[in-house]
């Protein structure tokens, strides 16, 4: 095979989670079952939000933002393995290939600062409570959303520039169900070590900054939980960040076990059925995670959904009442 620029050629070719074709409906009934639920969840929550006043609140305009994202991350990777299932093809153009790099680290990236910025939205609120209407005004929160998108932007872009320097073979094979940045800087036809320094430095970078953001705003928090005079009090102020302490867990937890998945096993395609957690699992589970247990999201969700499915108004037949005239 001849070494080329792939713009306008021949396309890479997917290999997916399994080359057993009796895998396939059931991969495609269980990835278009969660794609589903994952939009449906993410989407109510958004509506909840945007309906409702009594969450017209920083900390739920944030979780409306990162729902918002988490459908656009899922939508970047899944429609195009469920096509590709169902018509039996595993080709993807170099341009669609590209445009799923882009978006898919772009949106992770939003994804973990948005996390960051939920942080120091629960920080103020505990350890500045008197001046949080003032601290997370509509002006800051709209300017760190902003900032989220514009430094993942430049990020993913810079990947891209120098993703297009590159040459790849004619139906380069990735073992993967996506274009992911690192498998395909493993199968690149050339000399791919400036990309992979520019990864590692970019992704440290990227990572340890909002981590580094989480950890003081919690180690902030439980200070102050510290200073409260009864157990009711610390309770009551903590409860709050339990559903975002376990948004964070599960999305570093999953990013970790994936990075240590590639790491320890020797097979390509292990990788893939682990990202599996991070693409399309943690999306999902997000909404369940902040409603499920929070009585302000679920009585929104409850009148939104009297709103949008009325429910018919008993008319008494006179006739049957007993109370008719004669």
């Amino acid at each position: 095979m001849t070494a080329k620029n792939l713009t306008g050629e021949s396309p890479f070719l997917l290999l997916g989670l399994s080359d057993d074709p009796q895998l396939q409906p059931l991969l495609f009934g269980l990835f278009l079952s969660m794609y589903l639920i994952t939009v449906l969840g993410n989407l109510l929550i958004i509506l909840a939000v945007t309906s409702d006043p009594h969450l017209h609140t920083p900390m739920y305009f944030f979780l409306s933002i990162l729902s918002f994202v988490d459908i656009c991350f899922t939508s970047t990777t899944i429609p195009k393995m469920l096509v590709n299932i169902q018509t039996q093809r595993k080709d993807i153009s170099y341009e669609e290939c590209l445009t799923q790099v882009y978006f898919f680290m772009m949106f992770a990236g939003i994804d973990n600062f948005l996390l960051t910025v939920m942080a120091y939205d629960r920080f103020v609120a505990i350890c500045h409570p008197l001046n949080y209407p003032v601290i997370m005004n509509p002006h800051l929160c709209g300017l760190l959303v902003l900032a989220s998108w514009l430094v993942m932007f430049c990020v993913a872009m810079l990947h891209i520039l120098l993703l297009v320097r590159l040459t790849f073979s004619v139906g380069t094979e990735i073992p993967h169900f996506f274009c992911e940045l690192v498998q395909l800087l493993e199968v690149a036809s050339s000399d791919a070590l400036v990309n992979t320094i520019c990864l590692y430095v970019v992704t440290t970078l990227v990572c340890a900054f909002p981590a580094t953001g989480i950890l003081f705003s919690y180690r902030q928090i439980l200070s102050s939980l510290m200073k409260l005079p009864n157990t009711v009090s610390k309770h009551k102020a903590f409860s709050t960040c339990g559903s975002h302490l376990r948004m964070v867990a599960l999305f570093y937890g999953t990013g970790f076990g994936v990075y240590l998945s590639s790491a320890v096993s020797l097979s390509p395609r292990s990788g893939a059925v682990a990202s599996v957690m991070y693409t399309v699992v943690t999306p999902m589970l997000n909404p369940f995670i902040y409603s499920l247990r929070n009585q302000d999201v679920m009585g929104a969700l409850g009148r939104l959904l009297r709103r949008a499915l009325p429910c018919p108004k008993w008319v008494p037949d006179p006739k049957l009442s007993g109370h008719h005239k004669p």
